[in-house]
């Protein structure tokens, strides 16, 4: 193993996270909070002192292989949501390190789960760095060093697999360091214009930065205490609807809009099943809801941002889910699973997973009626090989055998089975809000540290996708040879 590189990188990453966190100290000094100076400048300052040293001494070998790229991964996320924990800690306003980590580790990995109970006393510099982290994790903190350092080693497209979300990942262009930009671009431009369309439907200033930075990496931290709802607007509810839908949409398809390729990016088959998804969703939960509303449209209205927030796994709500008939919250655990597609911002499985999931099964069953017959998955015009699909397998697999192990961890708590299996749903899909204790309107500061722990780590599985982490807590992984 080269540790000498994965320290290295790892050194990027402290430092560059370092600078990133010099935003929300300057949103302190803006606003004159005094308090918080301290709880960002000793961050920062170990960030650099510990970042600086490792990047500075690049090691002769640069190579990198798929287990150096996972553990890098891995131990990134880790550490950066370690000491981005300190902000909290250190100015008191989350007064238990594990709960400062808890609303770290759910802001990088754009879940949006909460153990605050009063959102609204935290002061502007904690707020924005709380949504900002959303906005880092969205596309990922690796990415964004190879976007910005100026010479990359090839071999480091084990990061941008490693850390990039969905089963099949490609570079857009030859060059993965240009790859990466592009992706950025497209994410600041889309971020800068939600910004403009909030502050257009008279959202606040500020309120629209770090609305659109938790809209853009799908993650739903809310400023206000009942979320989206605070607003109380028709436009605002419309408006981050479609950008959570569009922040959920693979970025690859973008960049073939914008090189007028508009016959290979709308016939994504992915695209159609994730919005055919949505577009069922909306319509046959609205039905179900539409006795709790004055008319359809307003039914349509709420089911509407409920699937687009909870499909992409954004989190943000405008209605309390929880008093919605029992087929409406079935279907929202059934989108936290799916989630967005492959390549955005979003989590859940993936909805290129459930299609290939679907199409594996759809084959087996023809295979018992003929077995002669040869069969092999077909996605977007383009043949699955059998890794690929193994690959899928495997993930779901694991995915349910995580899913079952939280959930029974979590049953020595006090709580009921449905708030225990949303909860687990809720953060292991990077979702957020779950139903009952752990609804929209409630959040996780009543589970106790062993539970806390566990949806941690629910949390960074889910967004890294499993394999990272394994790897990292492997003993497989640290066995000599």
């Amino acid at each position: 193993m080269n540790f000498k590189m994965v320290f290295h990188i790892l050194g990027k990453v402290l430092y560059i996270t370092a600078i990133l966190m010099l935003l929300p100290l300057i949103v302190a000094f803006i606003y004159g909070e005094k308090d918080t100076y301290i709880g960002f400048v000793i961050p920062i300052l170990i960030l650099f002192a510990a970042g600086i040293p490792l990047e500075i001494f690049k090691p002769k070998n640069t190579l990198i292989f798929a287990k150096e790229g996972l553990i890098t991964v891995a131990l990134a996320w880790i550490v950066t949501s370690l000491i981005g924990a300190l902000p909290f800690y250190i100015s008191g306003y989350i007064p238990s390190f594990l709960d400062s980590l808890f609303e770290t580790v759910s802001g990088f990995t754009t879940t949006g789960a909460s153990i605050l109970a009063n959102v609204e006393i935290m002061p502007y510099s904690l707020l924005f760095w709380r949504s900002f982290t959303h906005w880092i994790g969205g596309m990922g903190v690796l990415v964004f060093i190879l976007a910005v350092i100026p010479k990359t080693d090839m071999s480091m497209m084990h990061l941008l697999r490693a850390e990039a979300p969905g089963p099949v990942i490609g570079k857009l262009v030859a060059k993965m360091r240009l790859s990466a930009r592009i992706l950025y671009g497209i994410y600041i431009l889309m971020t800068i214009l939600l910004i403009i369309f909030l502050v257009a439907g008279r959202m606040p200033f500020f309120d629209s930065i770090v609305t659109s930075f938790a809209t853009a990496g799908t993650g739903g931290f809310g400023i206000k205490n009942n979320s989206i709802a605070f607003y109380n607007s028709a436009y605002i509810d419309i408006v981050l609807s479609v950008f959570m839908i569009l922040f959920g949409v693979n970025f690859n398809i973008y960049y073939l809009i914008l090189l007028k390729n508009f016959k290979r990016a709308f016939s994504n088959e992915e695209l159609k099943w994730y919005l055919g998804i949505i577009a069922i969703a909306c319509i046959t939960m609205a039905i179900n809801i539409s006795s709790l509303y004055p008319n359809f449209l307003e039914s349509l209205r709420y089911s509407f941002f409920q699937v687009s927030s909870i499909i992409t796994t954004t989190g943000f709500s405008t209605a309390d889910f929880n008093l919605w008939p029992s087929f409406s919250k079935t279907l929202m655990l059934l989108l936290m699973v799916i989630g967005a597609s492959a390549g955005s911002t979003g989590g859940g499985i993936k909805v290129s997973r459930v299609i290939i999931l679907f199409k594996s099964v759809k084959n087996s069953i023809k295979s018992m009626i003929n077995p002669r017959s040869v069969t092999s998955i077909n996605l977007s015009g383009e043949i699955i090989d059998s890794k690929t699909e193994k690959g899928v397998l495997n993930y779901f697999s694991l995915y349910m055998l995580i899913a079952v192990t939280s959930v029974v961890i979590l049953s020595f708590d006090q709580y009921d089975g449905i708030t225990n299996i949303s909860a687990v749903l809720a953060t292991l899909n990077n979702v957020g809000p779950g139903l009952r204790a752990a609804g929209p309107l409630n959040n996780y500061s009543g589970f106790s540290e062993i539970s806390k722990i566990t949806l941690i780590l629910n949390m960074l599985i889910g967004r890294l996708e499993i394999y990272p982490i394994l790897v990292l807590f492997s003993p497989f992984t640290w066995k000599r040879r």
